[in-house]
């Protein structure tokens, strides 16, 4: 029998929240029943003041097709369309089978906001500590496979200036044979047409219709449209000249071309003469509007939005000026010292163990006080069952009578109801506090890590950090007071940097 839900904690914004269950059938033989799991979570999103919108109920599936499930599916739509913004689970075993979808989904979810709770795993990226570690990790990551993609390139570019073929499509009007580049005795022709008809008729537009009314398609069995056939008419390769390594990753219509210093090329037969080739690509130019000049990437400014004077106004960075300057009375601060404030206070702040040594100390109490408690609650359980199961014994061996077995044994039962509807509520509050407990453990080994690498990260992913981690900064005369949101609680002297080892900035 279901037990109600649980009183919300009183909350400012309920957050809605989505409930996993998966639970195998060999764990429900062993007592980890459906509803045991449903019950824990429902106590710990009470115990967030969170609203339980959804259960995801996938009893008995198999780990092996999780996320083809209707269910999974249901679940991924709320998450996309906003419905719920977190979704609570036993183990993260229970969510996807492998790290490799679990980094799917973890994905997918911090694209649109929404955070992911781990009871057993003590995980949850609603919490400041946890997102805090979350964002950490990501940041490093991303870095890492930076890294490697940079790696990646400079093998493609050494292939590129060597002349060979890369991966991508062979260029239509030719073939690879014995690692060269020659003509494609169906396709040259057509492509030799284009230009033919593009000098006469001086339009894309004309050209693809003409082309298809001859019956010729495209590889793919497609009609040729005006934007295939431009960039057909822009390749080099008709001149006889086979570019690599010439273009960056685009959206599928526009392509950013790459300094010419990382491409290679490579001598190809000819489709038509250099004459022809430059006549065709000259009228297309003046055919097309001018192009407007592609603005380069926007700035990152790492602490811009969050950077206040103590006059109260908020501090920009300048046109001509490396400084974040207040335009009401001209207070400001060099960038360069603002980030070299944030780093050291990041090492003090979780290197020092003093300044974090209280309230992790409180909440290692307050876990040991919950591990006791729901330890003695389970012995109770266990005491009852003992009791019905010598009721039922003296009742089997008629020591009982039938008329009396009831006032012996519903006493029990009725007991024995009520605990078992009262464990999981002791569960999620545990689950709560070893949380709360462990991602500050986390975040102190993240964040040592963190402080190594920051010199090598770029602009964007230390930018995101900040923006996880820093609450407000206040721009003083001679100092600066940085407000970090780990504390799970409210921002408390101790975890703020306005203390006496800030030192004097250069105005």
């Amino acid at each position: 029998m279901k037990t109600p839900a649980p009183a919300a904690v009183p909350s400012s914004q309920s957050v809605p929240v989505g409930i996993w269950i998966r639970v195998s059938t060999d764990q429900q033989a062993q007592g980890e029943s459906p509803a045991h799991h449903l019950e824990r979570a429902r106590h710990y999103a009470a115990s967030r003041g969170w609203e339980v919108r959804e259960v995801y109920d996938l009893a008995g599936v198999s780990g092996k097709a999780v996320l083809d499930h209707p269910e999974a599916k249901r679940m991924l739509r709320d998450i996309e369309r906003g419905h719920i913004k977190s979704l609570i689970f036993s183990k993260l075993a229970r969510l996807a089978r492998n790290t490799r979808e679990l980094l799917e989904v973890a994905e997918k979810f911090k694209t649109k906001g929404a955070n992911l709770v781990s009871l057993q795993e003590t995980l949850d990226t609603s919490t400041p500590a946890g997102m805090l570690f979350f964002t950490i990790i990501s940041a490093m990551a991303e870095w890492e496979r930076a890294e490697i993609g940079d790696r990646i390139r400079a093998s493609i570019l050494v292939r590129a200036k060597l002349g060979k073929p890369l991966s991508g499509k062979t260029p239509y009007g030719y073939v690879w044979k014995d690692k060269k580049l020659i003509q494609h005795p169906a396709e040259a022709p057509v492509r030799k047409l284009m230009y033919e008809l593009f000098l006469k008729h001086k339009r894309l537009g004309t050209v693809a219709r003409l082309i298809n009314e001859m019956g010729y398609r495209t590889r793919t069995g497609c009609e040729w449209k005006d934007v295939s056939i431009g960039r057909l008419i822009t390749d080099w390769t008709a001149k006889g000249i086979y570019r690599i390594n010439v273009y960056k990753g685009g959206d599928g219509w526009r392509h950013e071309i790459k300094d010419e210093s990382e491409w290679g090329m490579a001598p190809c037969e000819p489709l038509v003469s250099e004459t022809a080739w430059n006549d065709a690509n000259q009228l297309l130019e003046q055919r097309r509007s001018s192009p407007t000049k592609r603005p380069g990437p926007k700035p990152v400014h790492l602490f811009a939005g969050l950077v206040q004077c103590e006059c109260g106004k908020k501090m920009y960075v300048g046109p001509n000026t490396p400084k974040y300057v207040c335009t009401a009375c001209r207070n400001k601060i060099p960038m360069c010292d603002l980030e070299e404030v944030f780093v050291d206070e990041i090492r003090d702040l979780f290197s020092n163990k003093t300044r974090l040594h209280h309230q992790i100390a409180q909440a290692q109490q307050n876990l040991r006080d919950k591990e006791q408690l729901l330890a003695a609650h389970r012995q109770e359980i266990d005491k009852v069952r003992d009791e019905m199961a010598k009721t039922h014994r003296l009742y089997l061996d008629g020591h009982i009578a039938l008329a009396d077995f009831g006032s012996y044994h519903q006493p029990l039962s009725d007991r024995l109801t009520q605990l078992q509807n009262e464990l999981p509520k002791l569960e999620a509050e545990l689950d709560y506090h070893r949380i709360r407990t462990v991602s500050a453990d986390a975040v102190q080994v993240e964040a040592d890590t963190l402080y190594k690498n920051w010199p090598q990260l770029p602009a964007e992913n230390k930018r995101r950090i900040i923006e996880g981690i820093v609450e407000r900064i206040e721009i003083k005369k001679n100092r600066a007071e940085i407000e970090i949101t780990f504390s799970s609680s409210a921002p408390s002297e101790d975890m703020t940097t306005n203390q006496q080892n800030l030192r004097e900035l250069r105005n």
